[in-house]
């Protein structure tokens, strides 16, 4: 197992000197899902919330969220990302929605925090417009299905 980067030899806490390294292509996508009841996910879909289009908000949310990672995660740097796209599709016959994040910059360090800040924040941002229906919603396997780039190269989740 490789050492944690973001600590000193004496364990202190550190941001990461990225300076020497490439700049590369990078790629990073998340994905999760929330679920909720047959009804919430219904005026989801119908675009029925008095609150309007939830899965619209969400989407821009995430984009948001991704942009802000370095103000919301202390040793991440900030990255001139090139691209940030959230797909959301509800799945009925599971009463849930799933989130998939992609995000992608030219740069010296990678995309992954970015991608799953994005993918949460969405899902976060479908439980805050739906809470007033359904306390009860669950944000289930937020995690990384893919990166790109960077001296670690392509890691795929099997």
């Amino acid at each position: 197992m490789t050492k944690l980067t973001h600590f000193t030899a004496s364990g202190e806490a550190h941001m990461v000197n990225v300076g020497d390294k490439n700049v590369t292509s990078r790629e990073a996508i998340a994905e999760g899902w929330i679920s909720m009841q047959k009804e919430t996910l219904a005026l989801i879909i119908e675009g029925g919330h008095k609150k309007g289009d939830v899965l619209g908000i969400a989407r821009v949310a995430g984009i948001m969220a991704a942009k802000k990672t370095p103000d919301l995660i202390p040793l991440c740097h900030p990255l001139m990302l090139s691209k940030v796209s959230i797909v959301l599709e509800p799945e009925t016959e599971t009463q849930r929605v799933y989130c998939r994040a992609t995000v992608a910059c030219s740069g010296q360090t990678g995309v992954e925090m970015e991608a799953l800040t994005a993918a949460q924040i969405t899902l976060l941002t479908i439980y805050d417009m739906c809470k007033a229906v359904d306390k009860g919603m669950t944000i289930e396997s937020v995690r990384l299905v893919e990166k790109q780039g960077g001296k670690s190269g392509h890691w795929k989740r099997s």
